[in-house]
């Protein structure tokens, strides 16, 4: 028999019909001795995750025998704890999604040239891109661009078209890879980039450190300006004023490209709607981290600026018979037009990935992703605080999503190390890109995927014999303990 789920409301207009007012009336007829008063004595219900962990452990129960040890490992007391984002970020893939893309005619298919033998393939990424256009609050999408960093960079070199300028104004805390790969893309293209730093800690401006200089932006944006690009969350986790750089943008003529590493934050941050352009890197859903990808890169943008939009645009139409199906609408790849029309030549078939993207959205939904989110929040949240306890200095008190900017007593190297000899990998280090901040600046971030235990385990380890720092209390943060990313 299928089980046909039901609304409460679906329940209660089903027993109008028969004409009883509750559950309980059909059931009359029973006698009450004979009725369960009470609650099943099973077991309660578990996370898909948390019964991959139980079969992890069995599987290796067989080849150790030592299951206590196992169990430790599998609820993640002894496994290794990493508290590293800053653009590739560990969250629960449900197992339908590597069910489903290694089905053959999604594994082995590339290109959908003929739409009459592709309608399946077409189909999931007309799905990705009204998904993508539902969370960013832009009106058109592509399917796709390799990564965010090639997004970001290709969504300027797009803004440069439009406008018929050729400047950009790059926020410094938009991710260093990505404004690597920018600089790169432009150093012969005779697009000069400016950058524009933050508001520093300890400005006095609590509520915008880490966050972009509005005023010294204001400055930069000049009449060849093209673009603005700003990240948000920014390279510190840190939520940008989107709507006072779009305004300073378009006083001046210019476009705001937002660039989003964190696709998970929309499940709680307002949409970036003020911008022309949003470039997104979509690895948070259901892309494994695998040594920089492959990874799953999106533009998405308003409808007018649709024919300088790179990449592959699939389109719903209607055949002879009135019957709805789908076509590849747009490609701008030089392979399929002239060159010197072609609009990006970094944009292959990325479908198989956007596919894992728009299942995982499809198993979330648009509650399940804002739980997720909210799991993240409070688990940064309390990450932040033990840490804070057990002596780091949060560097920037500016809104945040699940990454913060920690300075500790001693060195990043050396704390990393050491918390690396009991399994721990630590926040990255910042010096490198940020030598302002110190040499004792780390960027640290925790997920749904972060327990408890590891978090209070990285904040004793934080805490450094001998030193004047109080030895780590109790977070003064709650936290409520994981849920299921299911639920």
């Amino acid at each position: 028999m299928r089980y046909l789920p039901k609304s409460a409301a679906e329940r209660q207009e089903m027993l109008a019909e028969i004409g009883v007012s509750t559950i309980g009336s059909l059931f009359e007829t029973i006698p009450a001795e004979y009725r369960l008063g009470r609650d099943l004595r099973i077991p309660r219900q578990h996370a898909e995750s948390e019964i991959l962990d139980r079969f992890r452990a069995y599987a290796a129960n067989l080849a150790s025998g030592d299951a206590e040890e196992l169990a430790a490992r599998a609820a993640g007391g002894r496994s290794v704890a990493s508290f590293l984002g800053a653009g590739a970020y560990r969250h629960y893939r449900p197992a339908i999604i590597d069910s489903l893309v290694q089905r053959g005619e999604f594994l082995t298919s590339y290109t959908p040239y003929q739409p009459e033998i592709a309608q399946g393939t077409l189909q999931a990424m007309f799905e990705f891109q009204t998904m993508i256009c539902e969370l960013t609050g832009m009106e058109i999408a592509n399917a796709s661009m390799y990564d965010g960093s090639t997004g970001a960079a290709e969504s300027v070199l797009m803004a440069c078209r439009v406008t018929g300028r050729q400047a950009a104004v790059v926020a410094r805390t938009v991710h260093p890879e990505y404004r690597e790969v920018l600089a790169t893309l432009t150093r012969h293209q005779g697009i000069p980039i400016t950058e524009v730093g933050y508001i520093a800690p300890g400005s006095g401006q609590s509520r915008q450190d880490g966050r972009i200089d509005l005023d010294a932006l204001d400055a930069a944006v000049t009449s060849e300006t093209a673009c603005i690009l700003l990240q948000s969350p920014n390279f510190f986790g840190v939520i940008e004023d989107v709507a006072a750089a779009a305004e300073i943008a378009h006083r001046k003529g210019a476009l705001l490209i937002v660039s989003i590493a964190e696709a998970v934050s929309l499940g709680i941050v307002r949409a970036p709607a003020e911008a022309d352009i949003v470039s997104l890197e979509a690895q948070s859903f259901g892309v494994p981290v695998g040594y920089g990808g492959p990874y799953c890169g999106v533009i998405a943008c308003k409808e007018k600026f649709l024919r300088q939009m790179p990449g592959r645009l699939v389109g719903e139409t209607t055949d002879g018979n009135g019957r709805r199906g789908f076509v590849l609408t747009l490609s701008t790849r030089e392979q399929h037009i002239r060159r010197e029309k072609a609009t990006s030549n970094i944009c292959t078939n990325q479908a198989l990935v956007a596919l894992m993207v728009t299942i995982f959205l499809t198993v979330y939904g648009k509650q399940g992703l804002r739980e997720l989110a909210e799991q993240n929040l409070a688990k940064a949240a309390y990450l932040e605080s033990a840490l804070g306890s057990a002596g780091g200095k949060p560097l920037f008190s500016a809104p945040h999503f699940h990454e913060f900017v920690l300075s500790t007593r001693e060195p990043a190297a050396e704390m990393n190390a050491r918390l690396l000899e009991q399994q721990i990998v630590g926040g990255l280090a910042l010096e490198k890109w940020y030598p302002e901040l110190g040499a004792s600046a780390t960027l640290w971030c925790a997920t749904e995927l972060t327990t408890r235990a590891q978090m209070d385990l990285a904040a004793a380890l934080l805490y450094v014999p001998g030193s004047s720092i109080a030895p780590p209390s109790e977070p003064q943060q709650a936290f409520t303990g994981a849920r299921s990313p299911w639920t």
